[in-house]
């Protein structure tokens, strides 16, 4: 005859599955890096409008962006709420000091439309006596709907 064995006591289990808060913090993670490139801030610029072919910039690419106000002012581009002015001096060595350290660095300038020439020249020849020659130039699109 069979003996009846008592039965055996369940202990619950006190291990908690982290799979699901795994899951929601790569989908935080992928949701953040996609919008963090477009909270960066900048120096109010009114660009000239001018007929060329887009430039594809990879967000991976080390790229500076130096913005020369319509008082003509220098301003580098960087995760800050407010940038600070600085001298073309300031901007040239800061630029020197980056492309040393990453050589294939390119320099974008943003120049306002009402801004003397000259500003724009004097800091493109700045960064070229630091030996920077990847430097270009951003401007918006021409309106197509803008009568010429």
């Amino acid at each position: 005859m069979e003996t009846m064995q008592p039965a055996q006591k369940r202990r619950p289990m006190a291990e908690i599955n982290v799979v699901p808060y795994i899951d929601v913090m790569l989908v935080l993670l992928i949701i953040f890096m996609v919008t963090a490139p477009m909270l960066v801030q900048s120096v109010p610029v009114d660009l000239p409008d001018v007929d060329s072919t887009p430039t594809e910039i990879d967000p991976d690419d080390s790229t500076i962006i130096i913005s020369v106000n319509d008082r003509g002012l220098y301003f580098i581009e960087r995760d800050e709420a407010t940038p600070k002015a600085m001298t073309l001096a300031d901007v040239t060595s800061y630029a020197d000091k980056v492309h040393k350290a990453t050589p294939a660095t390119r320099v974008l300038i943003r120049g306002d439309e009402k801004v003397p020439y000259g500003r724009v020249v004097s800091l493109m020849g700045g960064l070229q006596a630091a030996g920077i020659n990847n430097v270009g130039l951003i401007t918006e699109a021409p309106d197509p709907q803008a009568r010429p």
